[in-house]
């Protein structure tokens, strides 16, 4: 049962206030506000933002995931979690997010607040800020209750770029923790369907560890969080921006056993299953232990593996070894696996 929420006489968004109006301004005082903190400049048309260096890395990204909330997380968690990822990814320390949310007329203002409440958390756990946002409402039936963008900034840390040409011949390719678990716990929620046990989203912001490497080494030459497509279709994108051959060992991708056998029962490799809290990270071979033993002192890294390695090739190719002895290559995934995960 869905109940009034108490500090505000709206129970749902309507199209009648959703243009500038009492709406919008009761959502910022009484919702927005509440959870992402009150600065003095917040009802201005821009924040400021302080940083400490001059190399800055931007992103921005939507969220249309369906359903709003799925075991582990929820599309606001999404958000951050994933924005924080990217530019981490990038080799920076994520300083702080926009918000701008795309409401359909009808959504119940108590689930825009557990969205926004939940922001709030993965952002405190993140050490960011949300700090400037914007709201907009469409007819019912033009939406899909609600669409998230965010957008993030942070301070470059590390002296080289982490980009796929930074890859070298001989690399170790890391892997950060177990994979599929975020799409198939996604694909479980929207169908209905019952795991024993459930299956629970990995979706995390991965700053401690990443910010680890960053300050205290080893330094990676190059990561990819391995959202939409997975563990491989990032290494296939990886592999022929950087123009080298992969090799990977499947035996060594560690995979839940309620993923596996939802993966088996819905007819998905797995190793294109998306993620959201989980990274390849590349490195030099004579490093791979050191960073292992940095990712391994943090919970959301605690299952990170070495699962292969960069070849002297040049034709952009990933191979994979599989359970059986056999060796299958990698292409990039031909549409999509799983529509609507992020």
């Amino acid at each position: 049962m869905n109940c009034p929420l108490p500090t505000s006489r709206y129970e749902a968004v309507t199209l009648a206030h959703g243009g500038g109006g009492t709406l919008t301004e009761a959502l910022i005082r009484d919702l927005f506000l509440p959870a992402f903190g009150s600065p003095a400049h917040a009802l201005h048309d821009a924040s400021p933002v302080e940083l400490a260096c001059g190399r800055l890395a931007l992103t921005t990204d939507s969220y249309v995931v369906q359903p709003l909330f799925f075991p582990g997380g929820d599309i606001g968690k999404l958000a951050v979690a994933g924005t924080v990822n990217d530019l981490l990814m990038a080799g920076a320390c994520p300083v702080a997010l926009t918000a701008g949310f795309i409401l359909e007329e009808g959504l119940l203002l108590s689930d825009l607040r557990r969205v926004a409440d939940s922001m709030r958390r993965e952002a405190d756990t993140a050490g960011v800020s949300i700090v400037a946002g914007d709201t907009k409402v469409v007819p019912r039936g033009h939406g899909d209750r609600l669409y998230l963008n965010t957008s993030g900034v942070g301070h470059i840390l590390t002296p080289a770029p982490l980009t796929p040409e930074s890859i070298r011949p001989g690399d170790s390719i890391l892997l950060t923790g177990d994979i599929g678990r975020h799409g198939m716990a996604v694909m479980a929620k929207r169908n209905g369907l019952n795991f024993d046990p459930p299956i629970a989203s990995d979706c995390a912001a991965l700053q401690a560890p990443f910010l680890d490497l960053f300050q205290n080494g080893p330094i990676p030459h190059c990561a990819r969080d391995l959202t939409r497509g997975g563990l491989g279709g990032a290494l296939v994108e990886l592999a022929a921006a950087a123009r080298l051959n992969f090799e990977i060992e499947e035996t060594q991708i560690p995979i839940l056993p309620p993923v596996q056998a939802a993966c088996d029962l819905l007819g998905f490799d797995p190793l294109f299953v998306a993620n959201e809290g989980c990274a390849a990270v590349f490195v030099r071979p004579d490093q791979s232990e050191a960073a292992l033993a940095v990712l391994g002192r943090h919970t959301e890294t605690a299952r990170a593996v070495r699962i292969g390695h960069v070849l002297e090739e040049t034709q952009g190719v990933v191979t994979s070894r599989t359970s059986l002895g056999t060796v299958r290559r990698l292409r990039a995934p031909s549409g999509e696996q799983l529509p609507r995960i992020c």
